[in-house]
């Protein structure tokens, strides 16, 4: 029964905060009448409390974002990075001969 109730808590404030109406108690407990769904009388309550100061769009929005990642809309810096791409070859190519005259020192991998 609890998982049935988590779920129809959850539905209901991902209802009205698509409809941008604040969540509260009696909001979700309207909607769960409204669907025939029974739950605990302290779980929509519960909810809106918990939901209570947190911008819910804008934190699933940034789910698959992940660390470091670039916003989807910003398709030009995405251009940029991929034109400055060559040039970081470019600078690492240079970097390889440094590489092996520390070989030449006697400090390779396999002396």
């Amino acid at each position: 029964m609890t998982n049935k109730a988590d779920l129809a808590c959850v539905y209901s404030a991902l209802i009205l905060i698509d409809d941008d109406i604040a969540v509260t108690g009696e909001k979700i407990q309207t909607i769960l009448k409204a669907a025939s769904v029974d739950v605990e009388p302290y779980w929509p309550g519960l909810f809106a409390k918990a939901l209570e100061g947190i911008n819910v769009k804008d934190l699933i929005t940034r789910i698959g974002s992940g660390v470091g990642a670039a916003p989807a809309g910003n398709a030009p810096a995405a251009a940029v990075a991929a034109t400055e791409a060559p040039a970081a070859k470019e600078e690492k190519k240079k970097e390889e001969p440094e590489e092996e005259s520390d070989d030449d020192m006697g400090f390779g991998l396999f002396d």
